[in-house]
């Protein structure tokens, strides 16, 4: 600790203070909830599980973000925390100090100690006690069930100590804990360890679910009645699928899947990376839907024209911010139908990634005027597509009136490269020169990024960027 960052006096006396765990878990029905988070900090960074299972019983807030404290999963803190738990849940009527009703396990929370702990000097008196206010004490109560808040990343083979003593705590203690995750990874193709999971997990506080793994639509159309139990998903990620809605047994799986979409009446995010099986039935899926979405994104796949038509004109897109159809190839698709999607979705869309679509000049072009109505876009991606110096020029002019437009990322110019598809770097070099000076001339400094080949943003690995002020 240097002599200009000394610790607080308030450190100091915790840390004296538990040199005696005895006195210090006496002095608990004395101390000021004020001075709790200092305390139980400081019993964390020494290890002092016989004070941290006391506090717990005494936490007179009513959250507990122990998440935030551990950035890596610690056993004997966890069951220190679990153990105090115990003690509260044999007790049929609430302590009196004790608020605690939530124990957060996620990597969040660190607002609150900062807050407490002094580390976030702009924090305002007026927001200190509000937050204060919301946890004031309550009458008496018996205890309802506490709310325990995880995320959950679930792999093969990967149950590490804490998470196998967490689950096998909670399912014996299923009706005085409700264990609640809003993120869901699933990465593991185990049923078992599936249904293990949902088995003990509330199914209806689950937010966000990424299956991070490729399947089949028949095991898609499996999980389906599981995920159809999950009504607050608000985001749903789906890596590659694959299947055939031309096939009886894919159709069936197909509707088995957009049947238990249905039941998802607050989804707002759609992600599905390679689903083979949606040629020709993004309608299909569209129509499940109950509300408008803020984003969709569907790539590396193949798309019909008719599956753009529907798109365009789907009234679940009318609130749209972001749009991601990289990997989709739009070459011989109509221009018209591309550049009404996007007078579709132009007073709100924010994000458009239209990366290796096979966007050539005459349909980049057919798509300016729309483009340059988009007024609400903050970041645009076209990396990966074979444009020219002259309408890459002529984009930039005509998105220069964008004024919320902060991450443009574009291919090199066709001309960068030689007859047989080589890059020639001082040719490239030499364009963007030219691109730095029609930026200076339009008098609105910017900064683009120019990938040679696929850059940080769309997946690639080489990429550069330009700015008037560079």
């Amino acid at each position: 600790m240097s002599a200009h960052n000394p610790p607080r006096l308030v450190n100091l006396a915790a840390m004296s203070l538990l040199r005696d765990e005895a006195l210090a878990i006496w002095s608990l029905e004395y101390l000021p909830m004020e001075l709790y988070p200092t305390l139980f900090m400081a019993a964390f960074s020494l290890r002092r599980s016989e004070t941290m299972m006391a506090m717990v019983q005494t936490w007179p807030f009513a959250r507990l973000p122990l998440g935030g404290l551990m950035k890596k999963p610690h056993q004997e803190t966890l069951e220190a925390v679990l153990d105090g738990l115990d003690v509260l849940l044999a007790q049929k009527v609430q302590p009196r100090k004790c608020k605690l009703r939530v124990l957060d396990l996620r990597n969040t929370g660190q607002d609150f100690w900062n807050m407490w702990s002094g580390d976030k000097y702009h924090v305002t008196s007026s927001s200190l006690m509000a937050s204060v206010a919301k946890d004031m004490p309550r009458t008496k109560h018996s205890l309802a069930p506490l709310e325990m808040y995880v995320d959950l990343c679930l792999k093969e083979n990967t149950w590490g100590k804490c998470i196998t003593y967490l689950f096998t705590w909670v399912e014996q203690r299923k009706g005085s804990i409700h264990l609640c995750c809003k993120k869901m990874k699933i990465v593991s193709r185990s049923r078992e360890t599936i249904k293990k999971v949902f088995r003990i997990v509330k199914l209806d506080c689950i937010q966000e679910v990424d299956l991070n793994f490729t399947q089949k639509l028949s095991s898609l159309a499996k999980f389906a009645p599981l995920l159809g139990k999950m009504r607050n998903v608000q985001k749903l990620l789906l890596s590659p699928i694959h299947g055939s809605a031309a096939e009886e047994q894919d159709h069936q799986a197909l509707l088995q899947f957009t049947s238990q979409i249905l039941r998802l009446q607050y989804l707002r995010y759609l992600r599905m990376e390679g689903p083979s099986f949606l040629e020709g039935r993004l309608n299909q899926m569209l129509r499940c839907l109950k509300i408008p979405l803020y984003n969709i994104s569907i790539t590396n796949c193949l798309l019909t024209e008719l599956d753009l038509t529907h798109l365009s004109q789907s009234p679940k897109i009318c609130q749209l911010k972001g749009l991601n159809l990289s990997g989709v190839t739009l070459t011989n698709f109509c221009p018209k139908l591309i550049q009404g999607l996007l007078e579709k979705v132009a007073d709100t869309l924010e994000e458009l990634n239209l990366n290796l679509c096979g966007i050539t000049d005459s349909l980049l072009t057919a798509l300016v005027p729309a483009l340059s109505c988009c007024s609400q876009l903050r970041v645009f991606s076209i990396c990966g597509n074979l444009i020219s110096m002259a309408v890459l020029q002529s984009l930039l002019r005509h998105t220069d009136g964008l004024s919320a437009l902060r991450l443009e990322f574009y291919p090199a110019p066709r001309e960068s490269y030689s007859s047989l598809g080589i890059l020639n770097q001082e040719r490239l070099a030499q364009l963007k020169a030219e691109l730095w000076q029609l930026l200076t001339d339009l008098g609105h400094p910017r900064k683009i990024w120019i990938s040679p080949s696929p850059c940080p943003h769309c997946g690639e690995d080489v990429c550069d960027h330009l700015s008037p002020n560079a």
